[in-house]
């Protein structure tokens, strides 16, 4: 027959590079931030930080604060305590300091908060308040946490009587053991992926206005999950969940940033209950690279069992994990270490155990998943750099040490070894298209003639598989709350429609995408879907976003609610047309009946029936809500490959190709996912080369300002080659889309890292740490040892 189903692409359905239509407003410089809200009566929160790293509290002054103008209420830790909010939870089950009373536990800690008139009176009176300190030792790694004469940081717990949080560990222990008793070679290496942090444009910030009449709470947010934040406040504060409204605006930039819940939100809702008039807090950037979620910070010493044709047996790997003053991780309960042992998830390894220690440390809460699923990050990095060093070890070829160890295609599902099912790929594939862009035996070629001149080139491969969509709910939860989420889908009588989702957007282009998935299933023009998040009076219960879990899981619940909609507007196909259900047929936009293609109705006069034509016993409207609980994770996976020039000399090392291959699945908007990749290489390529975030002996936090924590601008970024031929659909997701928005970011890091290595191949080093500094470079070549960049770093 000849079909009249509407051209996908011209509604702007899957596969569409539609424009992002919430650029509109970003660009016209419209966009409504957490600051842009202005309320009558506001007044303005201003936080006092601590200078010390470790510290007793021996008195705090505020009478000076207090005396001037314009202040209305200065908070203390102790004023906290006597409403039972001195303390408040956090998301791994540890307890996290509001304002400090008993003592401070790292640089730049929340200790007194002042509301005023305006921000500058309030940040004037922080400055009048007067702290007595008594200096503590700092302990700013691991090592000095767990010597035995330690100082214990949170000596606040019951029963705390060290710095270790958590012993943990996963996998096959004895099978490991008899894979590395049979090894010809086994290959180490100690690696640590330093501090970082998000870095978001916008800071973080919140409105908080509590109506005394109503005893309504509303809460103006920059939160990525705020659904989960009214639940934490309800907690918090005691207030009951129903009379508590967060509303999450625009954000600029979350990147995993905006999870947590800090004391600054906290405060303001206090502040704002007492003073019964609404109250502002913006955090300033050294606030907020000095004290808000970090992320990383973990140590690896890694051993893998080999056999000399190159077969990997076994693998062991032990991390230590810095966690700063309180363990305040986001990341599912039952896992301490996040989703560390997904590494060597895409490798075909017998045996693998994986040994995890957490400990205390005098600086910032970290753990936060920057860009990425629950450690995922430092999992591929870990597993990169030592595939690179046993290839070496080995005498083989990267690139063919990899694939002789991939899990082929006709393997699928395969079950990891430590123990996650992934069910789909083309791994060899994606290897494939990216050597031959590189074009691989050429540049080998090049980089033994360079040597010969004394120049160092040097290639660097790195592959990642990432599990994305945390939402089932058999495994995945946070503080107990199930990690599915929900889109409401309605659409109106003329055919128009509003979809609302627990997701939060804070870039990802959920307003553009969200409505591609609804055009793909029902026929609806994606300029005729509006699409709203962000708050909990009107959105249906989510997650939010974070972790990727975008389109695997919230995506999802798009596609499930579109399909919920289409039967019942099959229904009114039928009852328009007057045939049975059976006999109605569906194509994009359109049911017609089966023995008759010409007879059909479009979805919109389905959706004018509805409202004034329906059959008898149907209920009214259309629109319906879907709740999706993914079956298993999904697992994109992608091959970055770096080449590198070195200059021996000063130890500078410029980027010369950059080539990404992903595989993320079905592409919704192709234009959006080659942003994503983009914008991830990009934090790639500054963890690797400049972003540093570290400790002195005394605790000093250093980076703490955009001087010493270097952001990539475009003059310092490469320049990306994307390949997108390899699509291997996920078989249990409603439209075969896997994510992508921290693919780049997890793989990326050590594919540049193995560049520099490889380069420096005839010096024997094995390991420099990240960043990967010139002055690393050059104390690397010169003194031919590897370079540490664990704090504390010397500052003489």
């Amino acid at each position: 027959m000849t079909t009249q189903a509407l051209d996908e692409i011209k509604i702007g359905g899957l596969g569409s590079s539609r424009k992002r239509v919430e650029d509109d407003r970003f660009i016209r410089g419209k966009g409504n931030y957490t600051d842009d809200v202005v309320l009558p009566g506001m007044l303005h929160m201003e936080i006092l930080r601590s200078p010390l790293p470790h510290a007793r509290i021996k008195s705090i002054d505020t009478s000076k604060a207090w005396a001037v103008p314009g202040v209305h209420l200065v908070l203390t830790g102790e004023m906290m305590a006597t409403r039972n909010l001195a303390w408040m939870p956090t998301l791994s089950y540890d307890t996290q300091a509001v304002l400090a009373t008993d003592k401070v536990r790292f640089q730049g800690q929340e200790v007194a908060c002042v509301i005023a008139d305006d921000p500058y009176i309030a940040k004037d009176a922080c400055e009048l308040i007067e702290v007595d300190y008594e200096a503590l030792p700092p302990i700013v790694n691991p090592w000095q946490g767990l010597e035995p004469d330690a100082p214990v940081i949170r000596d606040d717990k019951v029963g705390q009587d060290g710095n270790v949080i958590y012993n943990w560990e996963v996998g096959d222990k004895a099978g490991t053991d008899r894979a590395f008793e049979q090894a010809d070679l086994v290959s180490k290496l100690e690696l640590h992926y330093p501090r970082s942090h998000p870095s978001p444009i916008e800071c973080c910030g919140s409105v908080a206005d509590f109506n005394r009449a109503t005893q309504k709470l509303t809460v103006y947010m920059t939160t990525q999950a705020p659904h989960i934040i009214r639940a934490a406040v309800a907690m918090v504060a005691e207030l009951p969940e129903q009379m508590i409204r967060i509303i999450s605006p625009d954000i600029g930039g979350g990147f995993g940033n905006k999870v947590p819940v800090y004391p600054g939100y906290v405060c303001s809702i206090l502040a704002s209950i007492l003073l019964e008039r609404p109250v502002k807090w913006i955090e300033d950037k050294t606030g907020n690279l000095i004290s808000t979620g970090f992320a990383r910070d973990i140590y690896l010493k890694g051993e893998m069992a080999l056999r000399k044709d190159g077969k990997i047996l076994g693998v062991r790997m032990h991390t230590d994990a810095d966690h700063g003053a309180f363990f305040s991780d986001a990341q599912p309960s039952k896992f301490k270490i996040g989703l560390m042992h997904s590494a060597f998830a895409a490798y075909d390894i017998p045996a693998a155990h994986l040994t995890a220690r957490g400990v205390y440390t005098n600086k910032a809460p970290g753990g936060v998943a920057y860009r990425c699923s629950f450690r995922v990050t430092e999992a591929m990095f870990f597993q990169e750099r030592m595939v690179q060093a046993a290839a070496a070890d080995l005498g083989i070829d990267q690139a063919e040490f990899r694939r002789m160890n991939f899990v082929r295609d006709d393997d699928f599902p395969h079950r990891t070894p430590f123990g996650f099912l992934t069910d789909s790929g083309q791994y060899a594939k994606c290897l494939d298209v990216g050597l031959k862009a590189i074009d691989y035996e050429n540049f080998r070629k090049e980089q033994a003639e360079a040597r010969k001149q004394g120049r160092l080139l040097g290639l660097g491969i790195s592959t990642m598989t990432e599990p994305l969509g945390a939402g089932n709910s058999r495994e995945y939860d946070i503080l107990g709350i199930k990690m599915f989420d929900s889109a409401e889908l309605k659409i109106h009588m003329t055919g128009k429609a509003i979809l609302r989702t627990g997701a939060k957007s804070q870039g990802q282009g959920h307003e553009t995408t969200w409505a591609q998935i609804v055009a793909h299933e029902l026929g609806i023009p994606a300029d005729d879907i509006t699409v709203e998040e962000g708050d909990t009076d009107t959105a249906p219960f989510g997650m939010g976003t974070y972790a990727s879990r975008s389109t695997p899981v919230a995506g999802a619940a798009v596609a499930m609610v579109s399909r919920k909609i289409r039967a019942k507007a099959r229904k009114l196909a039928a009852h328009l047309l007057e045939v049975s259900e059976e006999d109605v047929e569906w194509e994009l936009g359109r049911f017609y009946v089966r023995s008759a293609p010409q007879r059909g109705v479009s979805i919109q006069e389905c959706a004018m029936a509805a409202y004034s034509n329906m059959p008898d016993g149907m209920e009214p409207g259309l629109e319906n809500t879907a709740y999706y609980d993914p079956p298993n994770l999904t697992w994109p996976f992608a091959v970055y490959i770096v080449t590198v020039e070195v200059d021996r000399e000063t130890g500078v090392w410029d980027v010369l190709r950059m080539v990404a291959v992903d595989d993320c699945g079905v592409r919704i908007n192709p234009m959006i996912v080659e942003g994503q990749i983009m914008g991830g290489l990009t934090e790639a390529y500054a963890m690797a080369s400049m972003q540093f975030i570290t400790f002195d002996a005394d605790g000093n936090c250093v980076g703490s300002n955009y001087m010493d924590y270097l952001l990539p601008s475009a003059w310092e970024t490469p320049g990306y080659e994307l390949h997108s031929e390899v699509v291997t659909p996920c078989p249990h997701h409603p439209i075969g889309a896997k994510g992508i928005g921290e693919c780049a970011a997890v793989g990326g890091p050590a594919a540049f890292v193995n560049a520099v290595m490889d380069a420096l191949e005839e010096t024997g080093v094995r390991n420099i740490d990240m960043p990967v500094l010139p002055d690393r470079v050059w104390e690397a070549i010169t003194y031919r040892r590897d370079v540490s960049g664990a704090p504390p770093i010397r500052q003489d």
